[in-house]
């Protein structure tokens, strides 16, 4: 880890009086619209990893609320977003999630046709169009940058630069290695719950004990502190048993080490809640990244991928699935709390509880997830 702060343990933050939100803005379909529009449609957004489009034509589509962008690599190398919106009549183009463009774009109404970087270059008819210019229409693009190997986009009309937005970020894990890594599984995961309770979960392992008894046999669940304790970048690490290697079904390291780690960092996992969707988690091994892709009020869907060394498959010694199904079983633990605390907030019994200090990150979460939405305690409480 470069770029280190000062690490302090959790329950030294305090939570300074703090209680869960009212459960409207877990289950209320206007909360939720004005989240899209104001946060997800506002804010930079991870979309996945660079290495999915490795070659020209290669694209994946993202959605998110009613907006579609088509994230391609070009012809010349560059990777962009280009709205999945035909400039003719407004049709959207691709249907399928990914797939590989073999020359051009084509809108399957009525045949406008775009080069890879978003140019028109064929409009049936068109040319007996008083003042009709292809050079007018091309597809419209949604901003976009790779960070470590990540593809950020942001759906706004002018984005603050992410340079800046994510600025105590930007060298802080070059240790890891991160844009060399390759993504070796993935799983998607359908959540009935909220994409906040989500968060907040992740950003506490007051739980941990209760719910995640393989877990805390490899990581004591009051370990570790943390540097990020405020703002949209919310985490630090947790300390592996000085006889364990990894987390693993196994206890043992499934993998090469992703980088050249201090010694300190061969028995650390640091965690960040990086807003507003995605989760990092940073383990000597393998680095483990969630996408969360809120659906509804009560529904998210999340992508999980496992990153490994380049180098690591030609490894004899070479188990991911080792680490896959430990976080795959301790995943669907956490989805299931999730989904019991989202029937609870759903009921008219429901009224806010105080945060215990150990859930201080949670409620960090909480208040800029107010602050975005223009919202002080005092509003809501």
């Amino acid at each position: 880890m470069e770029a280190r702060g000062q690490f302090i343990k959790a329950s030294e933050i305090g939570t300074q009086g703090a209680k869960t939100l009212p459960g409207s803005f877990y289950t209320s379909p206007e909360r939720f619209r004005e989240e899209q529009e104001r946060i997800f449609l506002q804010h930079w957004i991870c979309v996945g990893r660079e290495q999915r489009i490795p070659d020209p034509g290669d694209y994946f589509v993202c959605t998110m609320g009613t907006e579609s962008v088509v994230v391609v690599r070009g012809r010349d190398g560059i990777v962009r977003a280009l709205y999945n919106v035909c400039r003719h009549r407004g049709t959207r183009i691709c249907e399928e999630a990914e797939g590989h463009f073999k020359n051009a774009i084509r809108c399957p109404y009525h045949a406008w046709t775009y080069a890879l970087d978003g140019r028109l270059i064929a409009a049936p008819s068109m040319d007996e169009a008083a003042g009709f210019a292809p050079a007018d229409y091309p597809l419209h693009a949604s901003s976009l940058v790779i960070w470590e190997g990540f593809l950020f986009l942001s759906f706004a009309t002018n984005p603050e630069p992410f340079e800046t937005t994510h600025a105590p970020l930007l060298t802080k894990f070059r240790t890891y290695n991160l844009p060399t890594l390759h993504a070796a599984r993935r799983i998607d995961y359908d959540v009935r719950a909220n994409w906040k309770l989500i968060f907040e979960n992740y950003s506490e392992c007051f739980h941990c004990a209760p719910v995640h008894p393989a877990l805390v046999k490899l990581s004591p669940a009051d370990s570790g502190a943390n540097d990020l304790v405020s703002g949209p970048f919310l985490g630090g690490y947790m300390l592996v048993k000085p006889d364990c290697g990894s987390m693993t079904l196994s206890g043992n390291a499934c993998s090469l080490p992703v980088g050249d780690l201090s010694p300190e960092d061969h028995h650390r996992v640091y965690y960040y809640a990086i807003f507003p969707n995605m989760l990092l988690s940073l383990h000597p091994d393998y680095v483990m990244v969630h996408t969360l892709w809120p659906e509804a009020p009560d529904r998210t869907r999340i992508v999980c991928e496992w990153l490994f060394h380049p180098d690591a498959a030609a490894q004899p010694d070479f188990h991911p699935d080792d680490g896959v199904l430990f976080w795959d079983q301790t995943n669907r633990e956490d989805w299931h709390v999730c989904e019991l605390s989202q029937l609870g907030v759903s009921s008219r019994a429901y009224t806010p509880g105080p945060y215990s200090p150990r859930e201080s990150l949670s409620a960090a979460f909480d208040r800029e997830y107010l602050r975005t939405l223009g919202f002080t305690e005092a509003d809501v409480w």
